[in-house]
């Protein structure tokens, strides 16, 4: 769950890679928190459908992330955002794969992108005039679904592009989704098709209404509303919410007898097909043009029409119309060459702030955030946004009372633009930071290199919850079934204080809890005793270090044979390690010099939780322990994820760059400058993804 914690790590980041430029030194130091704050986001995204920050505002993350890499290919690491297609998996559903990745698309703001997208098109495929068809961008949830002997067999989420959750069932419960469809007419005996689920303005404001009637809290956005239907375990729930779907690509597709189906030589043919047969493609909202203007002018057209739409749309998507040009095209690792998402402007309202709530992290950052009058914003209706911090609040002149422009740039998270002091009346009140804890009443301190005032009680409430909370989480412990809300009601019970209390709750207590049946307990209970079992690297990001993030967590426990070989560790020997700087090195020492963080250790340890570090030896005679690895390029048969777990199953190690220190680089299709520059390195073995198949069985052998 999101944190006041991980909102002002937010906010440094944007201030700090958006705002101002930053010297390649500067950045490099900054590396790892900026992957892992693209991943947290990515997360919320495309797992939780939560996200916390503008489109807008990770794409330029993105790309700051994309251009540092471009000039430093070096630096560029196997897990980093810009080096894979999406996501991580919601494991509630069975885990199937798609038949081919779903990739995200390349963002555009203005017309100086698209001439720009126009311009690498036509140089790659040595066209003059490009064809394109142009079509709604939805603001929903993206879906694939597969079609067998005419039969739907198979919807499956997003995912992580790769693989999604198999939610065939809730899908059926889509009625302009076809549950037949001739696609034998043509010949075809296999198809993927991929589309957006979506929940028309109107539907959604009639399950809202039917919800606040029975005293249930209303659902964010039509968005949200789609995303969490796919997710629910009782078909009829989703057919109570009336989703709807647009069908918008053909994937993949096979025939009955190898021949070539016309119809599909291009998008629009495609997207005709699929209308004649019963789906709801854009058919009517599309445009065949010819050149890149026409696009750009249909692009402005549409967006004066988005509020009047029956559906959500946060922008255009712009495709090469023939099929045979994409293919030309081809596509990088991260989005295809051939389209491209064209997004819309922010929209804005103002609105009067009233008050100002100081929020506690869980590392005793104090956030401030405003609360508003609210006001309805892109199918929102917003009544708090962050502030971020002392400093944001004087350089933007905000004071109590105000008039306040906001926005939601890429329709997600709000954001107060400016303040409107044309309209004060003398009645305005200036805010004042606090300078005690608001939870615990502890004196506020502040770093001479930071924006950020913090409670530093350890024992401060609003610390102790926010920690737990994060401990559970999925990409710590993974508990589950002991989400935040959980967390926040035990604890309000007394039945949760800290996080070893978490292996010793009250089940005979909790049983007799509304909510909690046998079957319900049960699963808590196991959640919890398998999380006991969870590798060390899971448990240092759980133990919430400031600025260690999964990333640094395995580098961390791949150092040690014991955690509590930390303790003996100064900041000289952590700073030897790969991706820990100065700021990383001092948090984890001083997080191990204190005894209450150190008795909290040993209180896991005694509750039967993994504090060694246990590595799987090879078994092979040629063992890979101390061998260092490196990927470059397209992998053919191995996902680049499955590949790096051989190597770490094996013992050996993942690098994150080209140097004297590695050992082997497999190289795949399309491999860059890490090829370069390890070919000017002797002691490098640069060998094909076949030979490290070989590599890694005869090691099993």
């Amino acid at each position: 769950m999101y944190t006041s914690e991980q909102l002002q790590i937010f906010q440094t980041a944007t201030n700090q890679f958006l705002q101002s430029p930053i010297e390649a030194d500067a950045f490099l130091a900054n590396l790892v928190q900026l992957k892992d704050l693209l991943r947290f986001h990515e997360y919320r995204y495309y797992v939780l459908n939560d996200p916390l920050i503008a489109d807008f505002e990770y794409d330029q993350l993105f790309k700051q992330l994309q251009h540092f890499e471009n000039k430093h290919p070096d630096q560029i690491t196997a897990d980093s955002p810009t080096q894979r297609v999406g996501n991580s998996l919601n494991q509630s559903f069975q885990t199937v794969a798609h038949l081919v990745p779903m990739l995200s698309l390349d963002n555009s703001y203005n017309a100086e992108d698209l001439n720009d997208f126009d311009r690498k098109a036509r140089e790659l495929s040595g066209i003059d005039i490009i064809s394109y068809c142009i079509e709604p961008k939805f603001d929903g949830a993206s879906i694939s679904l597969v079609y067998e002997n005419d039969q739907l067999v198979r919807a499956i989420t997003r995912g992580d592009g790769v693989e999604g959750e198999e939610i065939t069932n809730n899908v059926k419960q889509i009625r302009s989704i076809p549950l037949t469809a001739r696609f034998s007419q043509y010949g075809i005996s296999q198809i993927e098709i991929r589309g957006e689920i979506i929940m028309s303005k109107s539907s959604f404001d009639k399950y809202n209404q039917l919800l606040v009637s029975k005293g249930d809290s209303p659902l964010a956005n039509p968005r949200n509303a789609a995303s969490g239907s796919l997710r629910m375990k009782d078909p009829k729930e989703v057919a109570l919410r009336n989703l709807d779907a647009f069908l918008y690509h053909i994937s993949y597709f096979q025939t009955i007898d190898g021949k070539k189906v016309e119809e599909l030589s291009s998008h629009a043919g495609s997207l005709q097909l699929l209308w004649d047969l019963g789906f709801r493609s854009p058919q009517k909202e599309k445009r065949v043009v010819q050149g890149i203007q026409p696009v750009i002018d249909y692009c402005l057209e549409f967006e004066t029409k988005r509020d009047d739409l029956p559906y959500e749309i946060d922008g255009m998507v712009v495709k090469v119309n023939s099929l045979a040009m994409q293919e030309t095209l081809g596509m990088t690792s991260h989005h295809p060459r051939w389209a491209i998402a064209y997004k819309f402007k922010a929209r804005q309202a103002t609105t009067r702030l009233r008050n100002i709530e100081f929020q506690v992290g869980r590392t005793g950052a104090v956030t401030p955030v405003a609360k508003l009058d609210p006001v309805y914003l892109g199918g929102v209706t917003v009544s708090s946004i962050s502030v971020h911090n002392e400093e944001y609040i004087r350089e933007k002149d905000f004071k109590i009372g105000d008039h306040v422009l906001i926005e939601r740039a890429g329709d997600v998270i709000p954001q107060i633009v400016k303040s409107l002091p044309e309209l004060r009346n003398g009645t305005e009140t200036t805010i004042l930071f606090p300078k005690q804890c608001p939870v615990c009443k502890s004196e506020l301190f502040k770093e001479e290199s930071e924006a950020v005032w913090r409670c530093i009680n350890i024992e401060c409430e609003a610390q102790v919850v926010e920690k737990m909370i994060h401990f559970v989480s999925k990409d710590a412990m993974d508990i589950k079934s002991f989400g935040e809300a959980n967390v926040r009601k035990f604890y309000e019970l007394g039945y949760l204080k800290d996080i070893p209390g978490i292996y010793n709750l009250p089940y005979d207590l909790i049983g007799s809890m509304e909510g909690f049946g046998k079957k319900s307990l049960d699963n808590l209970q196991s959640a919890i005793e398998s999380s006991k079992l969870q590798p060390l690297h899971r448990l240092i990001y759980a133990l919430g270090i400031r600025f260690v993030g999964e990333t640094t967590a395995k580098t961390l426990a791949n150092a040690v044979e014991n955690i509590y070989d930390f303790i003996s560790k100064d900041e000289a020997s952590l700073l030897a390690l790969e991706d820990v700087g100065i700021k990383v090195a001092k948090s984890i020492h001083q997080f191990f010099q204190n005894d209450q963080n150190i008795e909290i250790l040993h209180q896991l340890e005694a509750l039967g939780l993994q504090l060694k570090n246990i590595k799987k030896e090879s078994t092979g005679v040629d063992s890979l322990n101390g061998q260092t690895f490196l990927f470059t390029g397209t992998l053919s048969q191995l996902k680049r994820s499955d590949a790096e777990g051989m190597v770490e199953k094996s013992g050996g190690k993942i690098m994150s760059g080209v140097s004297s220190k590695l050992n082997y680089l497999i190289v795949g299709e399309d491999a860059g400058s890490k090829l370069e520059k390890a070919k000017r390195i002797n002691s490098i073995h640069i060998i094909s993804e076949d030979e490290f198949i070989a590599l890694i069985q005869q090691n099993q052998a």
